[in-house]
């Protein structure tokens, strides 16, 4: 994409963390910029703020949706396409983690991480795929390292994680005739408020989220002709254990 200025960009989970902060450089590069949350008024909240940004040329807007639910990220699809005319980019960005042994690990924080994580990707996705057609779009996936790199206490974020990534990478060769490019971000260590934690000083060393936002505008800027299809990101000098 040579030119940003007015295309339409769609992150789900974008309130806060990584979605935030993609959403930030998206909006600075004059992109429109749809965030979801499964709050309404957080997703008010968070498109309020970045609106008022003095970087902003484009103009956000907040829409509840839960990416488990496909009717929901449909609607979203359907009211981005209403409000800005197309939809270009579409970024795979909620998640969660739940974390343990594999024998403490519930049924139900198993579905949570799966439907949320590697579900959700998928279902937004396929919402999105006539608009991308459209448009000659762009769908992110933002995965893990832990997608390809496991850990004990990990059996729930792995597996959705490295499903992301085989999800993403399997799909970017199903649409890429179609003009859609397809590519998954990796990231390691990330100062955001993934698994309850909050952000500060302490975590300096890590990958912020702006970071990350300014990769997603590196990958809308490469010429069409060249796709980085996965990326892995990594803090350049964590603390020494």
């Amino acid at each position: 994409m040579s030119n940003l200025q007015g295309k339409t960009a769609f992150i789900t989970g974008g309130s806060k963390g990584i979605g935030y902060g993609i959403a930030q450089k998206l909006l600075a590069n004059g992109l429109n910029v749809v965030i979801t949350s499964r709050s309404q008024d957080s997703a008010n909240d968070a498109a309020n703020n970045l609106n008022s940004e003095a970087s902003a040329k484009g103009r956000a807007l907040g829409v509840a949706a839960d990416v488990k639910n496909y009717e929901e990220q449909v609607s979203a699809v359907a009211k981005t396409v209403k409000e800005f005319g197309s939809l270009d980019v579409m970024v795979a960005n909620a998640g969660l983690g739940h974390f343990g042994n594999v024998e403490d690990i519930t049924i139900e924080q198993w579905n949570d991480v799966i439907d949320t994580n590697l579900s959700g990707a998928f279902f937004s996705f396929k919402a999105s795929l006539d608009a991308l057609k459209k448009s000659q779009g762009y769908y992110i996936s933002i995965s893990s390292l832990a997608g390809t790199n496991f850990f004990a206490g990990g059996t729930a974020y792995n597996a959705s994680k490295f499903g992301v990534t085989g999800f993403t990478q399997a799909a970017m060769l199903d649409v890429r005739q179609s003009g859609i490019k397809v590519s998954t971000i990796m990231p390691g260590s990330v100062s955001s408020h993934f698994n309850g934690n909050e952000p500060s000083d302490k975590g300096a060393w890590k990958i912020q989220p702006e970071d990350i936002g300014e990769l997603v505008v590196d990958l809308l800027k490469m010429n069409p002709r060249t796709l980085p299809s996965k990326i892995e990101v990594r803090p350049t000098m964590p603390p020494v254990k």
